[in-house]
């Protein structure tokens, strides 16, 4: 036994430095940057809590976390259960649009939609062709920009948990359901929503936890008031030069992600979720 696990931990190391040197230890020296500012050990942190831009940036991190989760679950249902319910052909058209999108670049994306929701961009014409707004709709540089670029980016990773989830359940359930005189409500209600519930909390957990860590989309669809913490994070590097401030805020949002990945996986069964088949 003690052979096979030095040929294990052999097997492991070079993996494990790698790791350690290009990962661990860089993380570790930029993070104790937080504690090195001149006004003190805990002056970063402090500076964060006590300053009103800073809890705005961080309470809308939250708040975009929030409403994207919840968009994406609302688009993903209806999706993953006609995924679940399709076959052959229908299902392999489905299932590519869903993946597709995976396999482009976030910055394409992201670019693509600057195009599409620009004032006079195709969009606000379809718009004002049908009547709904005689004026272009600002659609750009603000919450609106970021909540359709994020959910256009996370949604797959909604459809999928929900996918698997009701893609387990078997039909067998709601026939006999239907049998014993449930109606279609009921049926919903006391069978298809607490098994596909799983699914559900998996992957809103693993949208909530992206929508959190993204830069990209919403610093170029995003305007000054739908400014991220990890937009806020390169700020204070490339424009302030101030290390220590941006250590502090990324420790904020680790041990945010930390928490929330505790919460999520302490009371919800995220295996059955993420991993069901």
């Amino acid at each position: 036994m003690n052979g096979r696990r030095i040929e294990v931990l052999a097997l492991l190391a070079p993996a494990l430095i790698l790791t350690l040197v290009v990962f661990v230890l860089p993380l570790v020296r930029f993070l104790s940057l937080a504690f090195t500012a001149p006004e003190g050990t805990f002056a970063t942190f402090v500076a964060l809590a006590e300053s009103p831009v800073y809890r705005r940036v961080m309470l809308n991190s939250f708040v975009v976390a929030a409403v994207v989760t919840a968009i994406t679950a609302a688009l993903a249902w209806p999706l993953a259960y006609l995924l679940a319910r399709v076959r052959g052909l229908w299902f392999t058209l489905m299932i590519y649009g869903v993946l597709f999108p995976l396999w482009i670049s976030i910055l394409v994306r992201t670019y693509s939609w600057m195009l599409l929701l620009e004032r006079h961009g195709p969009v606000n014409r379809a718009i004002q062709a049908m009547g709904i707004s005689d004026t272009p709709l600002p659609l750009l540089f603000n919450h609106t920009g970021v909540l359709v670029g994020m959910v256009h980016v996370l949604l797959p990773y909604m459809v999928l948990p929900l996918y698997g989830a009701m893609r387990a359940i078997d039909p067998r359930l709601m026939q006999a359901s239907d049998g014993l005189g449930a109606g279609l409500w009921q049926s919903f209600r006391r069978i298809w929503l607490p098994l596909t519930l799983p699914g559900l909390a998996g992957g809103a957990t693993f949208v909530f936890l992206l929508s959190l860590g993204f830069y990209i989309t919403p610093a170029l669809l995003g305007g000054r008031t739908s400014i991220m913490l990890p937009t806020l994070i390169v700020a204070f590097i490339t424009e302030h030069f101030n290390w220590p401030m941006a250590a502090a805020a990324s420790i904020a949002l680790l041990a945010a992600v930390a928490v929330l990945m505790l919460a999520a996986t302490r009371f919800l069964k995220l295996d059955r979720g993420m991993f069901a088949r």
